[in-house]
């Protein structure tokens, strides 16, 4: 299982008024260790008054620039990104776990492919990363990129974004949606709903002539442009997705607790944890603790970022017995058939529970 290590900030970049890009300055030594595929993030951790924060941000960066960067953007209630944006110097030491997650799809130089991308505000953040190596990785393949944001002044990597479409002209379209400023047609303005995709499926992109898609943004937007999606034809198996929330926003999505069968939450069930090689047994009520939480108060150094299921750092697998999880919104349908599950959102349903989270 990954561990934290302390790596130095090298660059701090102002991206919009509440955004900012850090470059890391991550040791020789920890290069093979720090190795990513466009599209994952990492895990930040850091001491703030007393307290432990945690936080996972995409990379936005290139496996092929040779360099570890991420985009923070300030949001509401958000104590870490408030931190990065208002306070981080260069100089500074930060803990960072190794990259993760599966928001990627495998790239070969011979496939003539065509992607689209839908990204609104920081959820550009994996999607520039996975457009540009794309880009300079496949290339006989096109890239798409729909873009929404409230307006001109809040376009994060806007110059970047502009100088890919100037290199790769033939092969890279980008549009701009804003919300709060008229675009030059009532296409480009407003939001990434469903029925702007469907508009955009009906003039721009066919659905026929998709043959991956990247979302990436708050839960509305990733649910209606799936929607559109999905009724016009594409494969589910084509639609790669990844949301970004404030944890607040998370904790609301989450909706009210859950009626159990009577009895049910008295039920107490033995929990086999496989960790770092070794073997924890937890005695947990139904529905009572998740399995991080159980775990976090035995002592154990369990891996976990946001708490809220949105970010998959916390992932484990279900060798034996049942679970539920209270919400889900990273996870696959892939990874769920295959057992995978977010131990922040799981809780036991069964006598008998064994989750590895070293697979």
């Amino acid at each position: 299982m990954s561990r934290f290590h302390k790596v130095k900030i090298k660059r701090i970049n102002k991206e919009t008024p509440d955004c900012v890009t850090l470059s890391l300055d991550v040791p020789t030594e920890l290069h093979d260790t720090f190795k990513f595929t466009q599209g994952q993030y990492l895990t930040f951790r850091r001491e703030h008054n007393g307290e432990e924060l945690r936080r996972s941000y995409s990379i936005c960066s290139s496996p092929l620039d040779g360099e570890w960067q991420v985009a923070i953007k300030k949001v509401p209630e958000g104590r870490f990104s408030s931190l990065a944006v208002e306070n981080l110097q260069v100089g500074e030491e930060l803990e960072v776990m190794p990259p993760a997650g599966h928001f990627y799809t495998v790239l070969h130089p011979e496939q003539a492919k065509n992607y689209v991308a839908f990204a609104a505000g920081s959820g550009i953040t994996p999607v520039f990363s996975i457009i540009k190596t794309i880009l300079l990785t496949e290339p006989k393949s096109q890239v798409t990129l729909i873009y929404g944001n409230r307006g001109r002044n809040s376009i994060i990597f806007k110059e970047a974004i502009e100088a890919l479409k100037n290199k790769f002209l033939q092969r890279f379209s980008v549009y701009h949606i804003l919300s709060r400023e008229q675009g030059d047609t009532d296409l480009l303005f407003g939001r990434i709903d469903e029925a702007k995709t469907q508009q955009f499926l009906q003039k721009i992109l066919p659905a026929d002539q998709i043959d991956e898609a990247f979302l990436c943004g708050p839960e509305e937007m990733i649910n209606g442009v799936r929607a559109a999606l999905s009724s016009a034809g594409v494969a589910p198996e084509k639609i790669h997705f990844e949301m970004f929330t404030s944890a607040s926003s998370a904790k609301k999505a989450a909706g009210p607790a859950k009626v159990h069968p009577i009895g049910e939450d008295d039920k107490k069930s033995r929990v086999m944890v496989q960790l770092d090689g070794g073997t924890r047994v937890l005695e947990m009520s139904y529905y009572g603790n998740t399995i991080l939480d159980e775990l976090l108060e035995s002592g154990a150094d369990a891996p976990y970022s946001c708490k809220n299921g949105m970010c998959s750092t916390c992932r484990c697998r279900v060798i034996e017995g049942t679970v539920e999880m209270d919400v889900n919104y990273s996870l696959s349908d892939t990874e769920l058939a295959k057992g995978y599950v977010l131990s922040c959102q799981a809780r036991p349903t069964s006598e008998k529970v064994k989750v590895d989270f070293d697979q």
